[in-house]
């Protein structure tokens, strides 16, 4: 059933793709290294997709059907041209992501409804789900805020505040809260979280 429901997404996406040609420009024009982290983007979210379609197609059924997507693609070409073409086709207003939060490539956000992400940087291979919070204790305070490394996984309901650093290959289990920093490959959980298990 799921395979029927995705290809009606398709033929509704290549029946209004017409909505998406500003999309399709502003990929061209934000350059190389920009478009080959959305491309990146694009092939992590590949993987939870039952079709399997080239990357052009595939991006444009993300632009349609998905509003998380939209709202990474946003924040991926930058404040001038997301506010050129953001309003034509919304992303999602409860998925934030800070204009000065730099992530990686391959960023992979599975429903994050209720999901702020005020990070300093953020590495590759990134994923997080729903009610997700990353910030700094107090408004205006954006010096003092996460630094999470490459190939973090978080689960529901995560909370990462402050001044924290945040390993590679590291697993944050549902419901967490990281005030302190975790070091590379282990994974963490609790409030406040706690190294469980390392990570060979």
């Amino acid at each position: 059933m799921r395979k029927v429901r995705d290809l009606m997404y398709l033929i509704f996406s290549i029946a209004f793709s017409w909505l998406y040609i500003p999309h399709f420009f502003v990929l061209l024009m934000i350059g190389r290294k920009r478009r080959e982290i959305v491309v990146e983007d694009v092939e992590a979210m590949k993987k939870s997709m039952v079709l399997t379609l080239p990357k052009t197609l595939c991006f444009l059924y993300l632009l349609h059907n998905n509003r998380y997507f939209r709202s990474l693609f946003y924040h991926r070409i930058g404040p001038v041209a997301s506010l050129l073409i953001g309003w034509w086709r919304p992303g999602d207003r409860y998925f934030v992501i800070s204009k000065t939060t730099k992530i990686g490539e391959g960023a992979y956000f599975a429903h994050p409804f209720s999901t702020e992400i005020n990070a300093k940087s953020i590495g590759k291979n990134f994923s997080c789900r729903h009610l997700t919070t990353i910030g700094n204790k107090r408004d205006g305070d954006n010096g003092n805020r996460p630094v999470i490394g490459d190939n973090v996984t978080l689960g529901v309901n995560v909370a990462i505040i402050g001044p924290v650093t945040i390993g590679n290959n590291v697993i944050v289990g549902a419901g967490s809260v990281v005030v302190k920093d975790v070091p590379d490959n282990c994974v963490v959980a609790g409030n406040p979280a706690k190294i469980i298990k390392t990570i060979p």
